[in-house]
Protein backbone atom coordinates (compact mmCIF):
# COMPACT_ATOMS: atom_id res chain seq x y z
CA UNK A 1 0.00 0.00 0.00
CA UNK A 2 0.86 3.43 -0.97
CA UNK A 3 0.94 5.25 2.19
CA UNK A 4 1.38 9.07 2.83
CA UNK A 5 2.86 10.49 6.17
CA UNK A 6 1.24 14.02 7.10
CA UNK A 7 3.86 14.54 9.71
CA UNK A 8 2.34 17.67 12.97
CA UNK A 9 1.61 18.56 16.08
CA UNK A 10 -2.24 19.23 15.44
CA UNK A 11 -2.51 20.83 18.25
CA UNK A 12 -5.45 21.00 17.48
CA UNK A 13 -6.22 19.67 14.33
CA UNK A 14 -8.67 21.53 12.42
CA UNK A 15 -10.40 21.29 9.03
CA UNK A 16 -7.82 22.71 6.91
CA UNK A 17 -5.12 19.62 8.43
CA UNK A 18 -8.48 17.58 7.36
CA UNK A 19 -8.60 19.46 3.87
CA UNK A 20 -5.54 18.66 2.77
CA UNK A 21 -5.84 15.31 4.00
CA UNK A 22 -8.28 13.97 2.46
CA UNK A 23 -7.88 16.08 -1.02
CA UNK A 24 -4.23 14.29 -1.10
CA UNK A 25 -5.81 10.87 -0.49
CA UNK A 26 -8.68 11.12 -2.82
CA UNK A 27 -6.64 12.79 -5.61
CA UNK A 28 -2.81 11.15 -5.98
CA UNK A 29 -1.54 8.04 -6.14
CA UNK A 30 -1.63 7.38 -2.00
CA UNK A 31 -3.90 4.45 -0.82
CA UNK A 32 -3.81 6.09 2.38
CA UNK A 33 -2.80 9.34 4.64
CA UNK A 34 -1.39 8.72 7.91
CA UNK A 35 -1.77 11.43 10.17
CA UNK A 36 1.14 11.21 12.51
CA UNK A 37 0.90 12.94 15.41
CA UNK A 38 4.68 14.85 16.77
CA UNK A 39 5.23 14.44 20.66
CA UNK A 40 7.49 17.22 19.89
CA UNK A 41 8.93 18.83 17.10
CA UNK A 42 12.40 20.18 16.92
CA UNK A 43 11.56 23.37 15.31
CA UNK A 44 8.63 24.05 18.17
CA UNK A 45 8.56 25.18 21.76
CA UNK A 46 6.86 22.09 23.34
CA UNK A 47 5.49 23.77 26.50
CA UNK A 48 2.94 25.33 23.96
CA UNK A 49 1.90 21.55 23.07
CA UNK A 50 -1.25 19.86 24.44
CA UNK A 51 -0.37 16.02 26.10
CA UNK A 52 0.90 13.93 23.09
CA UNK A 53 -2.19 11.81 23.78
CA UNK A 54 -4.85 14.17 23.90
CA UNK A 55 -4.06 15.41 20.71
CA UNK A 56 -3.68 11.61 19.46
CA UNK A 57 -7.64 11.32 20.23
CA UNK A 58 -8.86 14.92 18.74
CA UNK A 59 -7.30 13.60 15.54
CA UNK A 60 -8.86 9.86 16.19
CA UNK A 61 -12.31 11.75 16.56
CA UNK A 62 -11.83 14.19 13.61
CA UNK A 63 -10.99 11.14 11.03
CA UNK A 64 -13.62 8.15 12.70
CA UNK A 65 -15.04 6.07 10.10
CA UNK A 66 -12.68 7.79 7.26
CA UNK A 67 -11.10 4.38 5.11
CA UNK A 68 -8.42 6.53 3.62
CA UNK A 69 -7.54 8.30 6.96
CA UNK A 70 -5.34 7.00 9.71
CA UNK A 71 -3.81 8.35 13.29
CA UNK A 72 -0.15 6.95 14.20
CA UNK A 73 1.25 7.29 17.53
CA UNK A 74 4.58 6.00 16.08
CA UNK A 75 6.58 8.80 17.11
CA UNK A 76 5.61 8.19 20.99
CA UNK A 77 7.50 5.05 20.61
CA UNK A 78 10.57 6.88 19.37
CA UNK A 79 13.23 9.23 20.60
CA UNK A 80 12.41 12.54 21.49
CA UNK A 81 12.38 14.94 19.22
CA UNK A 82 11.23 13.45 16.89
CA UNK A 83 13.23 12.95 13.63
CA UNK A 84 11.28 12.13 10.28
CA UNK A 85 14.03 10.22 9.09
CA UNK A 86 14.03 8.12 12.35
CA UNK A 87 10.29 7.71 12.29
CA UNK A 88 10.10 6.47 8.35
CA UNK A 89 13.93 4.11 8.99
CA UNK A 90 11.41 2.58 12.10
CA UNK A 91 7.89 2.69 9.93
CA UNK A 92 9.77 0.72 6.74
CA UNK A 93 11.23 -1.87 9.25
CA UNK A 94 7.89 -1.85 10.59
CA UNK A 95 5.74 -2.34 7.48
CA UNK A 96 7.85 -3.56 5.04
CA UNK A 97 5.01 -4.13 2.69
CA UNK A 98 4.25 -0.49 2.75
CA UNK A 99 5.35 2.49 0.70
CA UNK A 100 5.72 5.78 2.71
CA UNK A 101 5.66 9.28 0.97
CA UNK A 102 5.71 12.64 3.35
CA UNK A 103 3.11 14.77 2.86
CA UNK A 104 4.09 18.73 3.62
CA UNK A 105 2.91 22.74 2.67
CA UNK A 106 5.07 24.47 0.33
CA UNK A 107 6.46 26.48 3.83
CA UNK A 108 8.12 23.68 5.59
CA UNK A 109 9.40 22.71 1.99
CA UNK A 110 11.59 25.43 1.97
CA UNK A 111 13.44 24.28 5.33
CA UNK A 112 13.76 20.50 4.57
CA UNK A 113 17.26 20.95 4.16
CA UNK A 114 17.71 22.27 7.61
CA UNK A 115 16.16 18.57 8.70
CA UNK A 116 17.92 15.93 10.09
CA UNK A 117 19.65 13.67 7.17
CA UNK A 118 17.62 15.97 4.43
CA UNK A 119 19.58 14.28 1.26
CA UNK A 120 18.27 10.82 2.56
CA UNK A 121 14.39 11.90 3.05
CA UNK A 122 15.09 13.85 -0.36
CA UNK A 123 16.55 10.69 -2.50
CA UNK A 124 14.89 7.82 -0.83
CA UNK A 125 11.00 9.33 -0.18
CA UNK A 126 8.60 10.75 -2.46
CA UNK A 127 7.45 13.90 -1.36
CA UNK A 128 3.81 15.46 -2.31
CA UNK A 129 3.53 19.07 -1.52
CA UNK A 130 0.77 21.06 -0.98
CA UNK A 131 1.33 24.68 -2.13
CA UNK A 132 0.82 27.62 0.20
CA UNK A 133 0.96 31.48 -0.98
CA UNK A 134 4.10 33.13 -1.15
CA UNK A 135 5.68 29.69 -0.60
CA UNK A 136 7.27 28.47 -4.65
CA UNK A 137 8.36 24.88 -4.51
CA UNK A 138 12.04 24.85 -6.00
CA UNK A 139 12.90 21.67 -7.55
CA UNK A 140 16.06 19.67 -5.95
CA UNK A 141 18.09 16.82 -8.52
CA UNK A 142 17.60 13.59 -7.51
CA UNK A 143 13.92 14.25 -5.43
CA UNK A 144 10.67 12.65 -6.24
CA UNK A 145 8.17 16.18 -5.75
CA UNK A 146 4.04 16.07 -6.22
CA UNK A 147 2.90 19.49 -6.21
CA UNK A 148 -1.04 19.41 -5.38
CA UNK A 149 -2.94 22.20 -5.47
CA UNK A 150 -5.56 21.41 -2.30
CA UNK A 151 -7.82 23.84 -0.86
CA UNK A 152 -6.49 25.63 1.81
CA UNK A 153 -8.15 27.13 4.19
CA UNK A 154 -6.61 30.25 6.45
CA UNK A 155 -7.01 29.09 9.79
CA UNK A 156 -4.07 27.83 11.96
CA UNK A 157 -4.25 25.88 15.65
CA UNK A 158 -2.46 29.15 17.20
CA UNK A 159 -5.61 30.79 15.80
CA UNK A 160 -7.82 27.92 17.37
CA UNK A 161 -5.97 28.14 20.57
CA UNK A 162 -6.17 31.83 20.89
CA UNK A 163 -9.83 31.53 20.58
CA UNK A 164 -9.83 29.19 23.21
CA UNK A 165 -8.33 31.48 25.62
CA UNK A 166 -10.06 34.52 24.94
CA UNK A 167 -13.69 32.28 25.30
CA UNK A 168 -14.61 33.02 21.60
CA UNK A 169 -16.16 30.03 19.74
CA UNK A 170 -14.09 27.96 17.24
CA UNK A 171 -17.41 26.43 15.78
CA UNK A 172 -16.53 25.92 11.79
CA UNK A 173 -12.80 26.05 12.40
CA UNK A 174 -12.45 21.94 14.16
CA UNK A 175 -15.03 19.05 13.80
CA UNK A 176 -17.90 19.73 16.16
CA UNK A 177 -16.44 15.91 18.03
CA UNK A 178 -13.27 17.82 18.82
CA UNK A 179 -14.83 21.00 19.88
CA UNK A 180 -16.90 19.36 22.08
CA UNK A 181 -13.68 17.18 23.67
CA UNK A 182 -11.92 20.69 23.96
CA UNK A 183 -14.98 22.38 25.53
CA UNK A 184 -15.42 18.71 27.67
CA UNK A 185 -12.06 19.17 28.74
CA UNK A 186 -11.10 22.70 28.87
CA UNK A 187 -8.24 22.20 26.29
CA UNK A 188 -6.10 25.27 25.75
CA UNK A 189 -7.44 27.40 28.75
CA UNK A 190 -4.38 28.35 30.47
Amino acid sequence: MNIGLYFGSFNPIHHGHLIIANFIAENTALDQVWFVVSPQNPFKISSTLLNEYHRLHLVRLAIDGERKLKATDIEFHLPKPSYTVDTLAYLEEKYPEHQFSIVMGSDSFQNIEKWKNSPVLLQRYPIYIYKRAGFEITPIPGATLYPVDAPLLEISATYIRNCIKERKSIRYLVPDLVKEEIEKYHYYRK
